[in-house]
């Protein structure tokens, strides 16, 4: 019987998570406390930056203090890194980095007074990206894949699952890379790498793969597992976009050339991998599991029978998988995840204490889901803030924008409220039992948001707000059980509508994190056309409703 607190912190996405007893107690990153979008900048300069904030709250939801933990679980070995040695500005800094997390004992002591820095543990970055995915699943056992930009000096780890004992069975070293690949081509069309990674996948939509040819012979998967990356002359297809450049059709074309050629590597890899452990299910984490469309290609044309993507897939899901890691290896049966409402959590007393002293005309109403229904019903948008708040970078129905899905213009304008490309998709929510009337082609259910599915013909012109161009979906689906309150506004809104969706969108403005405290969400209401805002069973409306241009 054990307390793990899991640290993420070398580059980026600090995060914190506490595992007790092998059961996942807390969890969440440390941009929701400190408002700046992805905690720190990815660069070697920040990594003796940690979720100290995070790692404080976790530990205060539990009860605990620094000392009352049995081992940290710090999510990089420096063993495996770049030396430290003496000369900290070789290969872009990265000795510094390592230097950094040798120190780490220490920066924890400092931040998390009481703490022993004899309890810190370094658990290799791909490993606690692995653990996070096949200790948090589902299965007893799989096959398990992590693919990201890089790790101490790897970018791919392939794993075979029996009873909860992983064995490795292929690592790809650097500077071979399909995270930093996407990364690339992220930046140089304009978008922030290791950051917008999620745009590029909107936009390939848009694009055809003309370039697939060319790219093939910049990166090849080997008939041993692995997959080779050669430089790629990006001026060679399209000119670098500068920042906030409208996107063109060279650009859409060369990231759907990008977006076709990870999904073919995948579904090669995932080939060796399966002969490899026999294994008929897969877990999935690390940076490169967020993109929901490869994920699809790799559950509907791929060799395993399940797919199972853990929602914090990016480095903040590292925390949770080395902490997981570490309560097993001390013993503790470690219990797979059931939900990821992981984070801070406000009861309405706590949520009237706000709202009396922001002095906001509200009112309480036990009926909440049916006045927010009514208000989608009537073409608002609603800010929605119940329960703990969401582990992972998805909105899913506990700090969310609601609106109608049956007005195409809606999806323009959510894009307006929250300062976004127009490109961008904004996704549906439905009942897990109604989902299959409405959408096919992926997993149901699929509560993480981490899979896309086709909009049934039927359908389309119905819920036009949430038909991306290519006539899907990534939708969210609600077990009525987990998530009474959200099966409520659902079936209130169907019996206004005859429609059983509704639109979510992550709960922010463009370049901040979702909101996740009620004077979070208070800001974002009082900054942006948001017409009505529930807080638990608190109703705020605005006095006079946000003008509209025709």
């Amino acid at each position: 019987m054990s307390v793990v607190l899991g640290v993420n912190a070398v580059f980026h996405d600090p995060a914190a998570a506490l595992v007790i007893d092998g059961r996942v107690v807390a969890a969440a990153e440390e941009e929701r406390f400190s408002r700046r979008k992805h905690g720190k900048v990815p660069v070697a300069f920040s990594t003796w930056e940690l979720p100290e904030v995070a790692a404080r709250w976790c530990l205060a939801e539990a009860g605990l203090e620094p000392g009352d933990l049995d081992a940290v679980a710090y999510s990089y070995d420096p063993n495996l890194a770049v030396p430290a040695g003496t000369n900290v500005v070789a290969q872009e800094w990265e000795p510094l980095r390592t230097l950094y997390v040798e120190r780490a004992p220490r920066f924890l002591s400092t931040a998390l007074p009481g703490l022993d820095p004899g309890v810190v543990r370094f658990v290799p970055h791909h490993v606690a990206h692995a653990a996070s995915a096949y200790l948090a699943a589902p299965f007893d056992s799989c096959a398990v894949m992590v693919l990201d930009g890089r790790g101490e000096r790897s970018s791919y780890l392939a794993g075979d699952v029996r009873d909860g004992q992983l064995t490795i069975v292929r690592r790809v070293e650097l500077p071979h890379s399909l995270g930093l690949v996407y990364e690339g081509v992220t930046e140089h069309l304009g978008f922030r790498r290791s950051s917008d990674e999620y745009k590029v996948m909107a936009l390939a939509a848009y694009g055809i793969p003309r370039h697939l040819d060319a790219l093939r012979e910049r990166v090849w998967t080997t008939d041993d597992g692995g997959f080779r990356t050669e430089p790629i002359d990006w001026e060679a297809f399209v000119p670098a976009r500068s920042d906030g450049e409208d996107w063109d059709q060279a650009g859409a074309d060369l990231a759907a050339s990008v977006q076709e050629l990870l999904e073919e590597v995948e579904l090669q890899l995932a080939g060796w991998l399966s002969a490899r452990a026999g294994a008929r299910s897969l877990a999935m984490a690390g940076g490169v599991a967020l993109n929901c469309v490869a994920n699809t290609r790799l559950w509907s044309q791929g060799p395993f029978d399940d797919v199972w993507v853990q929602p914090a897939a990016g480095d903040a899901g590292t925390a949770l998988g080395a902490a997981l890691y570490t309560a097993r290896q001390l013993g503790d049966h470690v219990e797979p995840m059931s939900t990821a409402a992981l984070g801070r959590g406000f009861d309405d007393d706590e949520i009237a204490t706000v709202l009396r002293t922001a002095a906001v005309p509200c009112l309480h109403d036990d009926r909440a889901p049916e006045a927010v229904a009514g208000v989608l019903a009537d073409d608002g948008v609603v800010g929605w803030f119940d329960g703990r708040s969401e582990w992972g970078p998805r909105a899913l129905g506990h700090r969310s924008l609601l609106a109608n899905p049956c007005r195409a213009e809606n999806l323009e304008r959510l894009n307006d409220i929250k300062g976004r490309e127009q490109f961008r998709p904004v996704a549906p929510m439905v009942l897990a039992e109604r989902a299959a009337e409405i959408f096919e082609g992926g997993p149901i259910p699929s509560p993480y948001m981490l899979f896309t599915h086709r909009v049934r013909p039927e359908w389309r012109d119905r819920i036009p707000a949430v038909v991306h161009v290519d006539g899907t979906a990534r939708i969210q689906t609600v077990d009525r059980r987990e998530e009474p309150r959200m099966a409520a506004v659902l079936d209130a809104f169907e019996r206004r509508t005859g429609v059983p969706v509704v639109v979510n969108t992550s709960f922010n403005t463009a370049g901040r994190p979702m909101v996740d405290s009620p004077a979070d969400a208070l800001e974002c209401f009082g900054s942006s056309p948001i017409d009505c805002l529930a807080l638990g069973s608190w109703i705020v409306r605005r006095a006079v409703a946000p003008a509209r241009v025709a």
